[in-house]
């Protein structure tokens, strides 16, 4: 069956872009011009993925964004900001409120696309269930089974991808991790997606950890590696 796209944006001539595009793909898509209209969607079609405009004619898409990452019904389905907007301060919120990813415009449809067809690739993946349960590194313990991370024993809240990029530089500590690779190992993005995603969640992953955050160090010019030892 094909993947159920639900896009909120209030430009029509950007949504039937995006429709008729992913259409081309084998995706079904459903669209929506303000929030109220995507909620409705919502209630009555099984969605796979959002493409979500933050300016919306009824309210923010922030706003949006956070309700469906705060209810349990609908808080796994993947969400692309889609906006004109490109302050660092409107990413952040962004992922932080369980973003996916972030797309500005003007944009590239073929990137857009390619970006969808990775985030429900990425959720389609099962990962190796044969690892350890439980991983400490200094101050910092995390749960892989339950998805948490603590610092000296008090839960740190990060997002899934948060979580999962962490989780895959301290499997890899001491090796360097080239921007491109974490972008096909933890977004599952091919080479010839440009993206600054990486950078800002790289930032707020070193926000959250707090002192356990200068082990992520920064390679310049090739990418990051977490330090192999917590000393």
């Amino acid at each position: 069956m094909p993947s159920n796209v639900l896009v909120i944006e209030d430009e029509p001539d950007i949504r039937k872009t995006i429709d008729y595009n992913l259409s081309k793909e084998s995706f079904k898509v459903i669209q929506a011009a303000s929030i109220e209209e995507g909620e409705k969607a919502l209630a009555s079609n099984k969605i796979d993925v959002i493409i979500l405009d933050l300016m919306l004619p009824d309210g923010s898409g922030l706003t949006l964004c956070r309700d469906i990452k705060s209810e349990p019904k609908t808080k796994n389905i993947p969400v692309i900001i889609l906006t004109a907007k490109t302050e660092e301060v409107d990413r952040v919120v962004g992922f932080e409120l369980g973003a996916d990813d972030y797309v500005t415009k003007p944009f590239s449809v073929r990137e857009l696309i390619l970006r969808v067809k990775a985030i429900l690739k990425r959720g389609a993946s099962t990962e190796n269930n044969t690892e350890d349960a439980e991983y400490s590194f200094g101050e910092l313990t995390i749960n892989f089974e339950e998805h948490q991370a603590y610092i000296t024993g008090e839960e740190i809240s990060l997002t899934a991808l948060e979580f999962k990029l962490l989780k895959h530089l301290i499997k890899r500590k001491g090796r360097v991790q080239t921007r491109d690779q974490l972008l096909e190992d933890v977004w599952g993005y091919s080479s010839n997606v440009t993206t600054r995603t990486v950078d800002t969640h790289i930032k707020r992953l070193r926000e959250k950890l707090g002192l356990v955050g200068e082990h992520i160090q920064t390679i310049r010019g090739v990418g990051y590696r977490f330090s192999r030892s917590s000393d």
